[in-house]
Order: C-alpha cells, then sequence, then structure tokens
C-alpha cells in the first residue's frame, strides 16, 4: 500500500505542473534549442517539469530498457531473492547477444554484482540476459515481471519485448515514462545509484578496452551521477542524465534531464548538459517548508487531539523562475471539516503554490500524526458542536 501511495503522489506531482501552466503573468523561461525528438527536464527535488517536448509521443527505448531491468534486479537484491556476491551461470542466449557486451561465456560463473556492473557501465546485453534469467527463470518471464512492473509504476505508455532494448516491434516507452521509471529507481533503490556513477569497469578476463562508462557526462561535470545511455539505428542517440548540485537554503537539489533521439554520442551528451545547466540556471528553488514540519494545524473533530498536523515527511521545495521567489502564494486545500480518525501519512490535501495568477505546483499534503477517534462522550460533544457551527 504504501508503494502504490507513493507512486500516485510522484504522478500527482509531475501532473501538477509543466511549462504551459506559467501564463502573461508568469511568463516560463524558455528552454534552448534542443537538437533531439524528445526530451523532457524535471527538477526531482521539487517535483516539477521544467521543459518538455512530445514527451507521450511512443519511441524506442534501446538500452534506457535497461533501467528498468536494473529496478527489477534491485528490487530482487532487497528482497534477497538473490545476493550480490552469489554466481549466475552464463547461457548460450546470453553468450550470443549481439550488440554492446561485457563479454561474457558458458564457462564462467559470474558474481552478480559484476552483472550489474556490465549492464549499467558496459551497457552489455550479454550481461543483462544473465541477470534476467538469473532473476526471472526466463527471459520471457522477466519480460513479464517487467511489464506488471511498468503498470505498477503507472508508465502506462511503455511496453516491453525485451530486458536489454534491442529493437523489437511494440517494444516502447515514452519520455513521461522514463521520467517516472528514473525517478522511482532513484527514490526506492539508492544504495545501489552508485553503480550509474561508475566511471570505469571491466570484468576479469575481459577487453579492458571496453570498460569506458558510455555515460561521457560522467567524465564532464563533477555533479552528474547517471544515469543510462541508449542506442539503436531506430532510437538513435539516447541518454537519461541526473546531476546533484548544492545551493544555500536549499541543500541538494537534483535535476533530471531525458533525451531521446539525438544525432550522435556527442550530441546527446551537449544537449543533455545543455538541459541541465539551463534548468539549475533559468529556475531557482525555494523551501517552503523543512521535512516533518507542519505546514498547517487545522482542527480535528471527535479525535483523541485539538489539531491535526499536516505536512510531508520531506521538505517542500519548489522551482520558480529566477528572480520571482519573493513573489510566490501559497493555499491549503483539504476537507472541511476534518474529522477522526486519521492515520500517520495518510492523505488530507494539498498546498498551492501560486505565482501571480498561475499554479506553479500543488504539493499533496499528509497526516504527520495519528489522530485516534475519541470516546463516545467526546464523540457526541463535537457532534453538537459541529451541529451548532
Amino acid at each position: 500500500m504504501k508503494r502504490i501511495l507513493s507512486v500516485l503522489r510522484t504522478l500527482a506531482v509531475f501532473a501538477a505542473v509543466a511549462p504551459a501552466a506559467f501564463g502573461a503573468h508568469a511568463q516560463a523561461p524558455q528552454p534552448p534549442e534542443i537538437a533531439a525528438r524528445t526530451y523532457m527536464l524535471v527538477d526531482v527535488t521539487a517535483g516539477q517539469v521544467l521543459a518538455a517536448k512530445d514527451i507521450d509521443a511512443p519511441v524506442e527505448p534501446a538500452s534506457l530498457t535497461k533501467l528498468m531491468t536494473g529496478y527489477l534486479v534491485f528490487d530482487a537484491l532487497r528482497a534477497k531473492k538473490i545476493s550480490l556476491e552469489q554466481k549466475l551461470p552464463v547461457s548460450v542466449r546470453a553468450w550470443k547477444m549481439p550488440g554492446s557486451r561485457m563479454f561474457i561465456d558458458p564457462k564462467m560463473q559470474v558474481p552478480v554484482e559484476d552483472l550489474i556492473k556490465g549492464m549499467i557501465i558496459q551497457s552489455g546485453n550479454d550481461a543483462t540476459m544473465a541477470l534476467a534469467e538469473g532473476v526471472g527463470g526466463t527471459a520471457e518471464n522477466f519480460v513479464k515481471l517487467m511489464n506488471d512492473q511498468a503498470k505498477a509504476l503507472g508508465m502506462n505508455g511503455t511496453s516491453y519485448k525485451n530486458p536489454e532494448g534491442l529493437t523489437e516491434a511494440g517494444h516502447t516507452t515514452t519520455a513521461r515514462d522514463l521520467s517516472v521509471l528514473a525517478t522511482r529507481l532513484m527514490k526506492d533503490f539508492p544504495e545501489y545509484m552508485h553503480y550509474y556513477a561508475t566511471k570505469q569497469y571491466s570484468y576479469p578476463g575481459t577487453p579492458a578496452s571496453n570498460g569506458s562508462n558510455r555515460n561521457t557526462l560522467l567524465f564532464r561535470d563533477p555533479t552528474v551521477d547517471g544515469l543510462k545511455t541508449g542506442h539503436t539505428a531506430a532510437a538513435g542517440y539516447c541518454l537519461v542524465a541526473t546531476a546533484k548540485r548544492e545551493f544555500p537554503g536549499v541543500g541538494p537539489r537534483r535535476l533530471l534531464s531525458i533525451v531521446l533521439g539525438a544525432a550522435s554520442e556527442n550530441a546527446r551528451a551537449n544537449e543533455s548538459q545543455k538541459l541541465l545547466n539551463w534548468g539549475y540556471t533559468a529556475f531557482e528553488a525555494v523551501k517552503l517548508f523543512d521535512a516533518g514540519k507542519p505546514v498547517a494545524t487545522p482542527a480535528v473533530w471527535k479525535g483523541t487531539e485539538s489539531v491535526l498536523k499536516i505536512g510531508r515527511d520531506d521538505a517542500i521545495v519548489v522551482a520558480v523562475p529566477s528572480g520571482s521567489a519573493g513573489k510566490i502564494s501559497t493555499q491549503i486545500v483539504r476537507p472541511d471539516p476534518l474529522v477522526a480518525p486519521f492515520t500517520k501519512g495518510q492523505s488530507v490535501g494539498s498546498l498551492k503554490v501560486v505565482l501571480g495568477d498561475q499554479a506553479l505546483a500543488e504539493v499533496p499534503l499528509v497526516a504527520l500524526e495519528e489522530v485516534p477517534q475519541a470516546g463516545i462522550l467526546g464523540r457526541a460533544w463535537d457532534a453538537i458542536r459541529l451541529w451548532i457551527k
């Protein structure tokens, strides 16, 4: 249930803001010209879309498919279905995978951690197939798990046909779905994100020349720490990149760029860097409330407490056009009256953030503490008070 609620909150925040939300009184900064078929820039910290082009158009994900494969592998690790030290066999099918490779063969028994590095850093289709067979039993069963997970995450424009991303009819996704997947990957499995920032890796006995991470932004920008590249003739050159930079009064601010269908390896890196730099300069982050701090304490009826503390477990941060931080206002939207019981984490309403006469964001609010139902006398007394009110 917690994971389902988290998905809904993620989708609600992403759906709340888009560049089109800005009007004449709150002009949206215009993104730079991006040479790609489709692109998207998300402020992950604020949960806002800062720039977008054709984000619901179906596209081939190429090796960005491996983001979902990684999600399921990490989930299996957390559930202790596999371990990092466990050695997996290399099937003939995995060995013969075309495209990018880790260069493993059926004579090897390869630790899961090395296969993860081979999949992420070298984009190895052979490593990916070995992991898919190790987690799912067969590649076909693993693909079913991929599609089930995509549905659970709300990735309604995605259909997987294989775990590695080679061109296949019906194997498609969208930039919007990739933003949801990448954001949830970082949020749900932070303990495994260091693999995406690793610049060099090669498995003993395989060519060292094959060891550089395909994400060249890792070598250019020290604030970039992921995530994944992709390329096929049909998909073009693709990159899902993320950066984290520190800002006074806000702390770490993470942006996520998605560039799909660029013309070359260099172009996808350049266009992604352009988007990230623009996002950090065209928008500033404003921390409205610290993590766990009440946004409001409205009266609650028929409960053991007289007020209900509402807010969020994480800090409430919004991205606003640079120079406009002093012009924003907030409004709480919630049911009235609030009648107990309330459980901790229960959805209570939302915080609307407005610039001029245009909505910037709508952030879901929850009960920060439990408020049980009062006894029969307390409920009866509040019932009379409510009737008089």
